[in-house]
């Protein structure tokens, strides 16, 4: 028997490359199963769950609203219409969380350039609705401010974490020009909400980065001028909070989703015995927290605002032991705009904010707005990943700068 004999290349001839053998996908999936957050991930689908109930509870009050006299919609037509989006966005989610966090970081920043620029766009050849000129039409109507959101708290984890690197970077003035830049494109659609929101994951962003308590006064400051200044200026503004305040055609719509939240009492009239509901403007997507009160009652509601706490409460006990200041301002800042549009969602519904035109994330009806708020928990996903067996250090943010500031 003999024996193979070495190859031993010529010279100046690169020795031949081994074959590469393709990644093993099962093997992936069992380290993605181990290293996600498989309570987030349980609580996300239980919520989404509920919301399925929801919309189907919500249809026909919608369908009914928007039926003409040329075309009648199916009562379920807005619940068929949802199975399909959650399917969609249920893959979205999932494929993200299977990302690694460099190239999701990527991903993010480079969604983040194109939604800004798609952003630009929305004045000149966006469409109209209900007097907002919000969405854009490029085969698929959708809202670029939906996709902006986690990608805006991405990138601007991306750039507050520059300050680990080089405490002089103006991370600060930086990240003010590009929210700045956000907010004035939203308030010319107009969408004084978002831009509220889209301010305030920028505070606390820029308070968990370490600015010091007296920029924090100052800044608190600025926007409560800001929020003066746009009541004075700012027409949209001026008549939701007077509308509000005052009683007009905005307050009845929120008076009516108060009156009709109340109206099943603690265990609601039962699924589809809702009458109330069929008066909603809207009812399957910014007033659907109402209908939820109405036939199933306020206990369910309560299932609902006790969802979103675990799911905000799960978020920040995952980063306690991080030790990557990106991750904390990128997790911090995905779930600061998850949870701020909830509540301000729910406060609307309970007739204590003006109307805000916001859906309740993942329980409201949507296309893109769901796909978007499924992009956001993959992000979520992936950025709070962590090997079980690995221990991690609380991340020191003042030890850090002192590190990179020595000579």
């Amino acid at each position: 028997m003999t024996t193979a004999r070495p190859y031993i290349p010529r010279p100046g001839k690169p020795a031949p490359q081994t074959a590469r053998f393709p990644r093993d996908r099962k093997r992936q999936l069992q380290v993605w199963w181990r290293e996600i957050d498989r309570v987030l991930l349980m609580l996300v689908l239980a919520l989404m769950t509920l919301g399925t109930i929801a919309v189907l509870a919500a249809s026909p009050a919608s369908a009914d609203r928007l039926s003409t006299a040329d075309q009648t919609l199916d009562p379920l037509y807005f619940f068929m219409r949802h199975i399909i989006w959650q399917v969609a966005a249920l893959g979205v989610m999932l494929g993200t969380s299977l990302l690694p966090q460099d190239m999701a970081r990527r991903e993010a920043i480079l969604l983040s350039a194109a939604m800004l620029v798609m952003l630009l766009l929305v004045p000149l050849i966006g469409v109209e609705k209900n007097g907002a000129t919000r969405w854009l039409n490029l085969g698929i109507v959708f809202q670029p401010s939906e996709f902006l959101k986690p990608a805006f708290a991405v990138t601007l984890a991306w750039i507050l974490s520059w300050k680990i690197r080089d405490p002089s970077l103006p991370v600060i003035g930086i990240s003010a020009a590009l929210v700045g830049t956000i907010v004035f494109l939203l308030m010319a659609q107009p969408n004084f909400g978002e831009a509220i929101l889209f301010v305030g994951s920028w505070f606390v962003l820029v308070m968990l980065a370490g600015l010091p308590l007296q920029r924090i006064g100052i800044l608190a400051g600025v926007g409560l001028a800001g929020l003066v200044l746009a009541y004075s200026f700012y027409e949209n503004a001026r008549n939701r909070i007077d509308s509000f305040l005052g009683g007009g055609s905005a307050f009845d719509q929120v008076d009516l989703a108060s009156r009709t939240l109340m109206g099943g009492g603690w265990t609601g009239t039962g699924l589809g015995l809702g009458r109330q509901k069929m008066n909603l403007p809207e009812a399957h997507t910014d007033y659907i927290f109402s209908v939820i009160g109405e036939e199933f009652g306020l206990l369910a509601c309560m299932v609902i605002v006790a969802l979103y706490l675990a799911i905000v409460v799960r978020v920040l006990v995952r980063l306690m032991d991080e030790d990557r200041l990106f991750n904390i301002l990128a997790a911090s800042g995905l779930i600061a705009l998850f949870g701020g549009q909830a509540f301000i969602n729910i406060l609307v519904n309970l007739q204590l904010f003006p109307s805000k035109g916001m859906t309740l994330p993942l329980v409201s009806y949507g296309g893109s707005s769901t796909i978007a708020q499924c992009f956001t928990i993959g992000m979520l996903l992936t950025i709070t990943r962590r090997n079980p067996y690995l221990s991690r250090e609380a991340f020191d943010l003042r030890g850090s700068l002192e590190k990179e500031t020595r000579p």
